[in-house]
């Protein structure tokens, strides 16, 4: 893929993928980790492809990153200390910040380049990684659970699909170090792929984090340019039960798809899906 007026396709299978026209190729490189593209879409602005998989875009970003952040953190009543692994377009963290209890977010991507161009071609998403309440490391975001003890009220893996660099945050030892770098009342959300293509996926980390947590809950989005458009997000807690928040209590922050009211509706499940989880 390269120059102007292109057709760029991924193949979620070997049979199936999304297409859409690109006007230009912002910047390509071969990064330590992946191959990063920024590119120029017709139909959903600037997108960010990583192994050419679509990560994000300007267009229709703000749903992943909301459903990220706001589900977990309208359910843990006090969420000062935030950690996002992977994450490094920043717009998790832009999500995180509306929140005015959250005294630090920690953003750790292994990727420093995946920062780099964030900020430089998608300002809109990256612009608050360098607001002060935000620490930034450039790190290994496995290793940094493990070493973390006790740390954490509020976790997410923002993390690319199980391949390549981010394949060990699908594994249950991940989720085991996520449960003890987590305080005594803390609570983890993992983005987990979507129902059609990655139905194997979906079971295996809903087995495994129903295994290690008291309280696992699944919920869905609708992202046009993930495969799909259906994502899932599976979430894990020790104490605090996202189905028990009263809507009167979440506050209505300035969303474009979270709201008060979509906080438990999220949690209703296609029966498809339900059956997934369910096992």
């Amino acid at each position: 893929m390269g120059g102007q007026g292109l057709w760029f396709t991924e193949n979620q299978t070997d049979n199936f993928g999304i297409t859409m026209k690109i006007k230009k190729t912002l910047h390509t490189e071969q990064t330590p980790f992946q191959k990063l593209e920024m590119v120029e879409t017709e139909e959903f602005g600037n997108m960010l492809l990583l192994d050419g998989m679509v990560m994000t875009s300007k267009v229709d970003e703000f749903v992943y990153h909301e459903m990220v952040a706001h589900p977990i953190l309208n359910t843990h009543p006090n969420p000062k200390h935030v950690l996002v692994v992977g994450g490094g377009d920043g717009g998790v963290i832009r999500e995180i910040l509306k929140h005015k209890e959250v005294e630090k977010a920690v953003l750790v991507e292994i990727d420093g380049k995946v920062i780099e161009y964030s900020k430089k071609f998608l300002p809109e998403i990256a612009g608050e990684l360098e607001n002060p309440r935000v620490e930034v490391k450039v790190d290994d975001g496995f290793m940094h659970i493990i070493k973390s003890k006790n740390l954490y009220d509020v976790i997410m893996v923002d993390s690319t699909e199980p391949v390549g660099p981010a394949a060990p945050l699908f594994e249950r030892g991940f989720y085991q170090g996520i449960f003890e770098a987590l305080k005594e009342d803390g609570i983890f959300v993992a983005q987990t792929d979507n129902p059609w293509f990655k139905a194997d996926l979906i079971q295996k980390v809903s087995r495994d984090v129903k295994e290690i947590f008291p309280i696992t809950r699944t919920y869905i989005a609708n992202i046009p340019t993930y495969p799909s458009g259906m994502w899932t997000f599976t979430l894990g807690s020790k104490k605090y039960d996202p189905l028990e928040v009263k809507e009167s209590e979440i506050a209505d922050l300035p969303t474009k798809y979270y709201s008060p009211e979509l906080h438990h509706a999220c949690f209703k499940l296609p029966k498809f899906v339900k059956a997934l989880v369910e096992g």
